[in-house]
């Protein structure tokens, strides 16, 4: 069980840890939005001696310069001034456009780079040359106004979605309304997506939940494991001796000391004199080595006693009685005569 906590932990972590990333990364990103939750770029001023600016394959473009552009929910704007106003954008199918800029000069469109400040957008002429004639009157084949196989259409601003891309190839012009030549452009995208918001906060929810949880799995306190042995009556003997205990019924539980200590006991001084203090007994506490012991050890001193052998005595305060003569027929003491 321990080693499936593991596993399941180092798992959560896998999955969780990026998570939290991808929703930090996220959220980073949203903070650039503008207040309505959009994101805008300008594009340096793009300048070509044709009529029209094309980008011949949108969605092959924005596949590989900007893929977040072509998810579900996501919306694109293309805001166009030339220097005499507004310029005409338009979205049609790439055959139709093809077929009508065969002949007049224009210039396509083959990167734009994402960078810091004002995106560079790369041109490439295409058509007949620019000084070629009888292309550019107002009433002339380029007039854009009125063309029937536009999708999308709009003057000074287009907006189109990932799904209006879907099918068929698609163009986008950007030409003057009434289709003179050298053009001019000032260009600004605004892209607005819908699922900034729940993604950010899901992946982080998501991703603090998946830490805790094999935070939880990986530091869990493990629990003491019980052996039970479950063996026949004859076996117990067996199992017991194997064990290296008389017996399976006192298994686990703590023996008492069968020696308690002894209370330390003292040696006081017997004699007169005056009472020395208490000193531990030798036995209350032994020392290893000579080097040990503090001090040596001294036994109490026996009472000091004074022998004389002079006689009489001299301290004697009462006089001795004087001798009594010893009546005839007495015999005399053992060792001589008495007096």
């Amino acid at each position: 069980m321990r080693f499936v906590r593991m596993i399941a932990g180092v798992l959560l972590l896998v999955v969780g840890i990026p998570a939290l990333f991808a929703g930090g990364g996220l959220w980073l990103v949203s903070r650039h939005a503008d207040p309505g939750g959009s994101f805008a770029a300008r594009f340096e001023t793009v300048r070509t001696p044709g009529h029209a600016i094309v980008v011949t394959d949108l969605d092959r473009l924005l596949r590989q310069e900007a893929p977040f552009a072509r998810t579900a929910q996501t919306r694109l704007r293309l805001e166009a001034r030339s220097t005499g106003g507004p310029a005409f954008v338009g979205l049609a199918p790439t055959a139709e456009v093809r077929g009508w800029l065969e002949a007049v000069p224009h210039a396509t469109v083959r990167r734009v780079a994402l960078a810091r400040g004002p995106l560079p957008v790369r041109l490439d002429p295409a058509g007949p040359a620019a000084d070629t004639p009888g292309v550019a009157t107002a009433d002339g084949p380029v007039t854009p106004l009125g063309r029937p196989f536009w999708v999308r259409e709009g003057i000074g601003s287009l907006e189109w979605s990932a799904d209006d891309l879907a099918g068929e190839p698609m163009s986008l012009v950007v030409m003057r309304p009434d289709g003179e030549a050298d053009l001019a452009l000032d260009l600004r995208a605004e892209l607005r997506v819908g699922w900034t918001g729940p993604a950010t906060w899901g992946l982080l929810t998501v991703g603090v939940l998946l830490v805790v949880c094999a935070a939880l799995l990986l530091l869990r306190p493990l629990r003491p494991r019980e052996v039970i042995f479950v063996v026949e009556p004859d076996q117990v003997p067996v199992l017991a001796g194997r064990l290296g205990v008389t017996s399976l019924s006192g298994l686990g539980l703590r023996q008492p000391d069968p020696t308690p200590p002894l209370p330390a006991r003292q040696l006081a001084p017997v004699g007169s004199g005056a009472p020395e203090p208490a000193r531990p007994a030798i036995g209350a506490a032994r020392a290893t080595t000579l080097a040990d012991l503090d001090e040596p050890v001294r036994l109490p001193r026996p009472p000091e006693v004074t022998l004389s052998l002079a006689w009489p005595p001299a301290d004697v305060d009462e006089p001795t009685a004087r001798p009594v003569p010893a009546a005839p027929g007495d015999e005399p003491a053992r060792g001589g005569p008495v007096g």
